[in-house]
This record gives structure tokens, sequence and C-alpha cells, in this order.
């Protein structure tokens, strides 16, 4: 028995020592790491109410100088986990030696709502709608200006990673600017099921001040960006992780990054527009079309039942679209959604 716990004790140590030896950093110096190497940090962004720093785990992958940086983010709302298996299984499929260019890539960007399976920052405010932040605004805004300063300063491509959020499920799908041929290249290289035409940035006369979302955020300051939805919330899914994974060396590819063998994508529906359809009153949902699935008008896509069984309401599609994504939980009040309808490009 002491045999054991003594064993137990070793094994703990190792683990620990091993945290111990990841480096701490105030800020990331690309200039500072040697070429060829894959460097792991802990990124200080925060204080919390103890004093102690908030950090952001940060894998920098640096091969020669002859290539751009690409920014790979995950997990900026708390429940998004399959964006962090996709980065993990790239980064050790990475060649250092044969890498051009420099991978900066965040498996966790939310740590706080990470750590607590919650989607929101602990102020309830949604990290992904608080752009550009401030330097000396409240909690979420500081937090996001760090985010802002520290990392989208230093990267030329972002593919950013999200999934559905609680009570949802989504197809593999992007959020691209089809009119830039930087991002509808970075789009149609995914593995996905849909692609979305989505500007994302304000349209002209707007108020670019106001808050947007980190694509949004890096696209004005000229970086190519995209935005993947990789499956479900809160959970590894096995083939989202394998598509992904595909989908980023796809772009590693055609950046002249690295040289990887890749199967052939999916050819992915294009969708001009989409929208979600909810419910104007409350009960239990039926949701019988699926993921990907084409709906026609007039279609039956949800059913609402009272907690007696009787159908109290049938929802038709209003027009001719795919399923994006749609509701899991059957419980919901009057404003729940049922489904994200796709409308197919011409």
């Amino acid at each position: 028995m002491k045999h054991i716990i003594s064993v137990i004790f070793l094994l703990l140590s190792i683990v620990a020592s091993s945290q111990d030896q990841i480096e701490s950093i105030e800020e990331i110096n690309l200039d500072n790491q040697a070429p060829h190497q894959i460097k792991k940090y802990w990124l200080k962004l925060f204080d919390n109410g103890l004093s102690q720093p908030i950090s952001i785990p940060v894998i920098i992958a640096k091969g020669d100088d002859s290539g751009p940086v690409l920014g790979l983010t995950a997990a900026i709302h708390g429940n998004e986990l399959n964006g962090i298996k996709v980065i993990q299984e790239v980064l050790e499929q990475i060649n250092i030696n044969e890498l051009k260019g420099i991978i900066i890539a965040v498996p966790g960007l939310n740590q706080v709502s990470v750590t607590q399976d919650s989607r929101r920052f602990f102020d309830d405010e949604d990290l992904n709608r608080n752009f550009p932040g401030k330097e000396k605004g409240n909690r979420s805004q500081q937090y996001v200006w760090q985010i802002n300063d520290k990392i989208l300063s230093k990267i030329d491509y972002l593919i950013d990673m999200h999934t559905a959020s609680f009570g949802r499920v989504n197809s593999l799908y992007v959020r691209a600017d089809m009119d830039n041929e930087k991002m509808k290249q970075m789009a149609l290289l995914q593995d996905a099921d849909i692609i979305l035409k989505n500007k994302g940035v304000p349209s002209a006369g707007d108020n670019i001040s106001a808050t947007r979302t980190m694509r949004a955020e890096a696209m004005l300051k000229g970086i190519p960006t995209i935005t993947i939805e990789y499956g479900n919330p809160q959970v590894y899914q096995p083939e989202m992780t394998v598509r992904g994974v595909n989908g980023i060396k796809n772009v590693l590819n055609w950046l002249k990054m690295h040289d990887f063998e890749t199967p052939e994508s999916n050819q992915a529906v294009l969708c001009k527009k989409s929208y979600w359809i909810y419910l104007d009153q409350g009960g239990l949902l039926e949701v019988p079309v699926k993921l990907n699935q084409i709906v026609e008008k007039d279609e039956i896509i949800g059913q609402l039942r009272n907690p007696f069984g009787e159908i109290i309401k049938t929802y038709k599609s209003p027009e001719r679209g795919i399923v994006i994504g749609k509701s899991s939980n059957p419980v919901n009040m009057s404003g729940g959604r049922i489904i994200h309808l796709g409308i197919l490009a011409d």
C-alpha cells in the first residue's frame, strides 16, 4: 500500500513539475522565440479578486520567417470545446522543421468560463459582443481589450472556432465574407457542410465604434478572418475534430506554411443569408427535421405540445432552405428557437 501511495505522489509531482515548466508571460514576443520550436505559455490577461493572475494557454509554433502568422482561437464562449481539440490535434501534426511562418494558437480564450462550464463571462456578458473592449472599462471590456491588444495585434490571418450554445446543435458551417478572395478561399478549404455568406463588419455609414464580434474587429484591422462552427456545445465530437483538423491543414497548405496530405473536402452548400425561426408561445418542442436537411416552404419544422401531450401549435418553414442548426431542448418558452434556416444562394 505504501508503495502504491509513493507511486501516486511521484506521478502527481511529475505532472506538477511539467505545469511549472510552462512559462508565464505578460505579452507575446515572437522575436524572442527561436525558429523551429513549439513553445507553450500562460499569457496573463487579468487579475482575480485575490490578486492572482488569470492567464490563458497559448501555443506558438515558429518555423522560419518566410511565412505569415496564422491565429487559431477557440472557446471565446466557455462551452465551445470542439475547437480546443482541433487546435491540439493540429499542433501535434505540425512538423516544426517544415513550417514556414508562425502559428499562434489559443485553446481556451475565455479561461474563466471554460473552467466554470459557462458560456458567458462571469459578469454575464458575451465576450464576443464586446470588441474592441476598453482598457479601463468594466470586467468584460478589459478582458476583451487584452485579447485585442495581446493577440489580434500579432496575427496576419485568423480562424475563430465556435460551436452551438446550450440547448442547440449545429452543423459544421463557416461564416465568411465571400466577396473577399482570401476569406473566400479560407472558407472553401474547410470540410464544411454549409458556408454562410456573411460580411461580419459594419456597413458603410454604421457606427463602427459600437461593440462587435472578434471576427469583425480582426477584419477591421485588415486581418482575413473566418468563423467556423464545429457542432455542439460542451462536448468533444471526434468527427468534428477530424474535419476541423483537415480544414486547418488545408489553409496551412494554401498559405504555403506547410505541406500536408489531406483528403478531399466536403462540397459545402452556399447560403446567401440565414435567420432563426422562433416560437411565439411556450411548451414542449419537437423538431422533426435534421441538420443539413433541405426543407421546402410550408414543411413542418416544429410541433409544440402542452404537458398533457396535446399539440398546441405546428410551425412550418416560411421558405425553402437548409437546416444549419436547431433546438435540442424540448422545454421552450415564448421566443425560444426552433431552427436556424439558411437560404441557398442562387
